[in-house]
């Protein structure tokens, strides 16, 4: 069998700078959830993204989870968050006991559509419900339509939360930054960032919660609550004392050691899933019927994982390409599923816009896939018509070659 290629894995420095930190840990016994390196990644990435106040966590489902909290959310509530995300975007929203309602994306981003932003606004106003909260997600590296999404929740005085989990090192330009490039993740109230195995950096499993409120004590004393929560909010007395129900969420020393050593090499690896979304496009984009995610020239991507389209009318099919690649022991997968077509979420509410830019539910969308459960709204085209490609930094052009022919094969 061939060598495996992974859809995207962990790939550590050539320099061995994760294994310098993790070894200075062992040297001053420090195998605990504190230490320089946790105190050192929440600093060094907040300067490398221009934040000032963070809270290195276990996940960025925690990190999630831990904005909702510092934000005061609860039963009752109700949160507005991207469909089409993983699920661990929507989740945390259920573990405060909040009610989670999807908005629709648009074409132009992959990301919340504002249009359908605004109107699921204006419905639950109508309601007497407004969201305690907002989660835009910057799905695969791709920044979200911040201008209009920053303006309507202060319109409407709802706090943002970004889940940025899948976009570390991203940058939006827009009327927001004054026409200049600034990282996503720092545009919301709160914003998150993952280090999963998979992602652009990893420490194995963790994540980074970033508290961007203009008024920096305030800022400072939500990230210090924040802490207190995920060390089992141990009071500060002599004896174990607890007068809150606390989370077992920080990160360790030694996980925190790899993501210092990992954030070295950040700027090589984003040149590096760059390539791959050119090369991909360069080779794959006269495909008939092919087109790929939307990268804004404007915006700096990522590409976190690089995602083509299929139109309805190809004669090759998202899974034609997905089990073509298995065959030759090539890892790829669909577009992720929305949140509203998940069966979890079934009775959950759904916001689009129809063609008329009214606000539109569930009722209004219609089954274009049974099998895969898919409907026409944005989010479930993009599903269904999807594919993510290899993006593993690890790849080399060989590599590519034989993925692109593979693929290429398929219209033959």
């Amino acid at each position: 069998m061939k060598e495996r290629i992974f859809l995207a894995s962990p790939h550590m420095s050539e320099e061995g700078y994760e294994k310098q930190y993790i070894e200075e840990a062992f040297e001053k016994n420090f195998i605990a959830p504190l230490g320089e390196n946790v105190t050192g990644f929440e600093v060094e990435l907040g300067e490398k993204i221009g934040a000032r106040q963070g809270a290195a966590l276990s996940s960025g489902t925690a990190a999630i989870h831990m904005a909702l909290m510092a934000l005061g959310i609860g039963a009752g509530d109700v949160v507005f968050t991207q469909s089409l995300t993983f699920s661990a975007s929507a989740n945390p929203v259920t573990y405060v006991g909040a009610e989670p309602v999807f908005i629709d994306s648009d074409y132009e981003t992959w990301n919340m559509n504002p249009a359908a932003l605004r109107a699921g606004m204006e419905k639950y106003q109508a309601m007497g419900r407004l969201p305690k909260a907002v989660i835009v997600v910057h799905l695969y590296g791709l920044a979200a339509n911040l201008d209009e999404i920053v303006e309507i929740c202060r319109e409407y005085g709802v706090p943002l939360v970004e889940d940025a989990a899948e976009g570390l090192g991203t940058t939006y330009t827009g009327a927001c930054t004054g026409g200049r490039p600034k990282c996503i993740g720092t545009f919301g109230d709160y914003g998150i960032f993952s280090f999963n195995g998979n992602k652009i950096i990893t420490t194995s499993g963790g994540g980074m919660l970033f508290c961007n409120l203009e008024d920096e004590e305030r800022a400072e004393e939500r990230i210090a609550k924040v802490r207190f929560w995920s060390t089992q909010s141990r009071d500060a007395a002599r004896w174990y004392q607890h007068t809150e129900i606390g989370y077992n969420f920080r990160m360790s020393n030694i996980v925190a050691g790899i993501g210092r050593g990992q954030l070295k090499v950040l700027d090589r690896r984003i040149a590096k899933k760059q390539y791959i979304y050119e090369y991909y496009k360069k080779e794959l984009g006269a495909l008939p019927g092919v087109s790929f995610m939307p990268v804004a020239d404007v915006h700096t991507s990522n590409c976190w994982l690089t995602a083509i389209q299929l139109a309805p009318e190809c004669p090759v099919k998202p899974m034609d390409i997905i089990l073509a690649l298995e065959a030759d022991n090539v890892e790829s997968r669909p577009v992720w599923k929305p949140m509203h077509l998940q069966p979890v979420f079934a009775a959950c509410d759904f916001v689009g816009v129809d063609a008329e830019g009214h606000a539109a539910g569930r009722e209004a969308f219609h089954v274009t896939n049974a099998e895969m459960g898919a409907d026409d709204s944005v989010s479930g085209t993009i599903f269904s018509r999807g594919v993510c490609l290899p993006s593993d930094t690890k790849m080399t052009d060989e590599d590519l070659v034989r993925i692109c022919g593979i693929i290429k094969a398929l219209w033959k």
